[in-house]
């Protein structure tokens, strides 16, 4: 059970403002995951005649899944517009917002499970998506417990982190497209690298954002003089 905050938690002022390359990280992530659901949704409406083999293969089996597909990925979409809103807006979201963040939350992450079940690159794609999910549910679960106890700091603190979880899909494709440019040397299909980059992509993204959260914790707790431990931010990129 999560205690009452019976006192208010103290939050850094400007010098909490994420530095650059997080902020452009953030926006590129952002442009890519929506960049990558619309060209999933055009090639489920009109599938391209002239692909390479490996990309066409990937195109059939989503389109073996379209009821499934567009059920991920449109609230997907819908949850990554929402994004910039709940992070730079935290004490001025709109009614709207606060009452479909959860729910879309929950929705991307329950038919991510069952997408789970047509992995392309197998158990080893399935077993990232089945960690990072879950702790993408967690995360979003505790937030939405913090904001019952109306504790809105941390509960930001864990909208925060599902977020960067939720964008680790956005960091595999660079990580797959390295794959595809190296095929012809290393020989790989996707059905043997997209698992590798499931898990390269989702892991840069929980580290980087758990290191520099911490990292603002350790100078937020230098500058403070009561530090409270583990005191999230108001406003962080």
């Amino acid at each position: 059970m999560i205690p009452h905050q019976s006192q208010p938690v103290p939050v850094l002022e400007s010098n909490s403002k994420a530095p650059l390359w997080l902020r452009t990280g953030f926006w590129i992530a952002i442009a890519i995951s929506v960049a990558v659901v619309l060209r999933r949704v055009l090639a489920l409406a009109t599938p391209p005649r002239k692909l390479p083999p490996q990309l066409a293969s990937l195109d059939n089996t989503f389109a073996a899944h379209t009821a499934l597909t567009l059920a991920h990925i449109v609230p997907a979409l819908l949850f990554v517009l929402l994004v910039p809103v709940v992070v730079f807006r935290p004490d001025r979201q709109p009614a709207w917002a606060q009452g479909i963040f959860y729910p879309l939350g929950a929705i991307v992450a329950l038919t991510a499970y069952a997408m789970s079940l047509y992995s392309i690159g197998g158990w080893t794609e399935r077993s990232a998506i089945l960690l990072f999910d879950t702790l993408f549910l967690v995360s979003l679960a505790r937030a939405y417990a913090y904001r019952s106890h109306a504790d809105n700091l941390r509960e930001r603190r864990w909208q925060l982190r599902a977020i960067a979880i939720l964008l680790g899909i956005a960091t595999t494709r660079p990580v797959m497209g390295v794959f595809f440019a190296t095929a012809r040397l290393t020989h790989l299909v996707p059905q043997q690298f997209f698992g590798i980059a499931f898990w390269i992509g989702f892991s840069i993204n929980v580290l980087v954002f758990e290191l520099w959260i911490r990292s603002v914790d350790r100078q937020r707790a230098r500058t403070s003089s009561s530090p409270i431990p583990n005191s999230p931010m108001r406003s962080v990129l």
